[in-house]
């Protein structure tokens, strides 16, 4: 899809019209982030009532929230760092997991276990476009998900480069939006964010 929103959700009757809106702005695809207590059950309601949405569990500190996220529906989890428990008990789960990474040490941590699509964060943070073009080199068999302050303005350049394989990103579903119910603005943000997606792809044909 090469985008996964990143949803920060407080209220867990939010999470069926976001589901929603996000089918309809052409992106079937969601990050819950276990930032919240809500996440478990968001992430129940969204896989549940739209079983065509790639639903997936994020910020994943250890494995009991993988577990808990793994019951609840999720078919991903996303971790902020390469946390050895959370890795090690999704493959024996079989679930894909994609640990966070921002040196070589990590990279190559990950490439021991067989992983090779990888977490990019906090991207901006760290160095942006420059800094992961520059680390991604040695890695060839690698791919990556650049997600920490990407956004409209940047998510081009990202996209641009052979070793992103999808950004993650709020802007579409900011938290601020969903708790004002704004889910007809969230549907024309996504939809705007698949579009150039699509326009960078067709581009780099």
């Amino acid at each position: 899809m090469g985008l996964v929103p990143v949803i920060v959700i407080n209220d867990a009757e939010d999470a069926i019209p976001l589901g929603k809106a996000l089918a309809e702005g052409g992106l079937p695809g969601a990050e819950v982030t276990f930032r919240t207590a809500a996440a478990a059950q968001a992430i129940r309601a969204i896989s549940e009532k739209f079983p065509a949405v790639l639903v997936g569990a994020g910020t994943v500190l250890t494995a009991q929230q993988a577990k808990e996220a793994i019951s609840a529906g999720a078919q991903f989890v996303v971790a902020p760092g390469f946390n050895i428990r959370v890795v090690d008990f999704c493959l024996e789960q079989q679930i894909p997991v994609f640990p966070g990474v921002c040196t070589p040490t990590e990279i190559e941590a990950a490439l021991d276990k067989a992983l090779s699509v990888l977490k990019f964060f906090p991207a901006e943070a760290i160095g942006g476009v420059s800094y992961l073009k520059a680390i991604s080199a040695p890695y060839s068999t690698v791919r990556f998900i650049p997600t920490g302050g990407v956004n409209a303005e940047n998510l081009r350049q990202y996209l641009s480069l052979s070793a992103v394989l999808a950004c993650g990103g709020s802007w579409m579903v900011s938290s601020q939006l969903i708790a004002a119910r704004q889910f007809d603005e969230i549907t024309r943000r996504v939809s705007e964010a698949v579009n150039l997606v699509k326009q960078v792809r067709e581009g780099l044909k």
